[in-house]
Order: structure tokens, then C-alpha cells, then sequence
């Protein structure tokens, strides 16, 4: 993976919200979607979605490092369930312009919040090192790590992590999306 700067990484994970709301106005402005892109991205988006609920119910954030579930098979499933809801409403929107932005997005924000949370937790969590030497940052696994405690999917953890939050943005953003077409 691409090693950023520290200080570049600390900036861009300090903006990562804030610079949200400004891609959703450019994502509302450029989207021209149809029924056919509709019907084609939504279920690469919701995929993504069921991935990142899926992670969110099996992770107890710095409280014991996650490695069952989807974590058994790369080590940052929340992201990549993130990049498959941008690439599912960048299919549904219609415009590559989109594609691009938010190949950069991922490119020169999350791999650098992907980078700091890797320091995070190898300061946290001592057998974090041997489980990175084992699973993939972001293309997963064939067969899952084999893991010393399991990390059960708990509708309670979901709750508490906020996952929710994610659903409704992107009920949000579909419904947009069947609005303006």
C-alpha cells in the first residue's frame, strides 16, 4: 500500500467529514441516473452496505482486535463496503466524472485514514502485526484467518458502532436518485 506522510494523513483524516457533505453536492449535481443504472448500481451498493453492517456487528472498536467475520478476510472491510456504495451510486448516477472523483476520494483520503488506524492499531493491539502479516489490507482472502477468539456479528455492536448512520445516508442518496430520474 502507498505510504503517505503523517502529517498529510492527520489532515486528511481531520477533513474526511467535512469534505463529505461537499461531494454530495457535487454527486447531486452531476448524477443523470436511469432505470438501467439504477437497476445495475443499487445492488453493488447495497452490497457494499451489508459488508460494512456485516464488519460494524463484528467489531468492538479498541476493545479487542477484530479478526472473525469479515475481518477473517482483509483487514478493512468497512472500507471496502464504502468503496463498493460509491462505486454502486457512481453506476446508478451515470457520470464518470463521479467515477474519478471518487477514485481520488479513496486514493488520497481513505488510504491515508486506512494507514493511520494500521498505527493505531499495532500500537493497541500487540498480535496486530501478525495478523496484518497474514490477512490483506484491502483484496481479501480466499480462505479465512484463522482466528483464537471469534468476533460474532451482534446486532448490539451494529447499534453501537452507528452503522445505521450509513444506511440512512444512503436511503438518502437513492431516493435522490429515483427522485431525479
Amino acid at each position: 500500500m502507498l505510504q503517505f506522510p503523517k502529517r498529510y494523513a492527520d489532515a486528511v483524516a481531520r477533513l474526511r467529514v467535512p469534505s463529505g457533505f461537499l461531494i454530495v453536492l457535487v454527486f447531486a449535481w452531476l448524477s443523470h441516473p436511469t432505470r438501467t443504472s439504477l437497476a445495475v448500481g443499487v445492488p453493488v451498493s447495497m452490497l457494499g452496505l451489508a459488508l460494512r453492517a456485516w464488519a460494524a456487528g463484528c467489531h468492538a472498536k479498541n476493545q479487542r482486535l477484530a479478526t472473525g467475520g469479515p475481518y477473517a478476510f482483509t483487514r478493512n472491510p468497512l472500507y471496502i463496503g464504502t468503496l463498493l456504495v460509491a462505486a454502486g451510486l457512481t453506476i446508478a448516477a451515470r457520470n464518470p466524472y463521479l467515477a474519478v472523483i471518487f477514485a481520488l476520494v479513496f486514493l488520497l483520503v481513505y488510504l491515508p485514514v486506512i494507514q493511520l488506524e494500521e498505527q493505531h492499531l499495532r500500537r493497541l493491539f500487540p498480535e496486530y502485526a501478525t495478523y496484518a502479516d497474514r490477512v490483506p489490507a484491502l483484496l481479501p482472502r480466499l480462505t479465512p484467518y484463522p482466528q483464537k477468539t471469534s468476533n460474532p456479528f451482534r446486532g448490539t455492536q451494529y447499534l453501537r458502532n452507528q452503522e445505521y448512520q450509513a444506511a440512512i445516508g444512503y436511503a438518502v442518496g437513492a431516493l435522490f436518485l429515483l427522485w431525479k430520474m
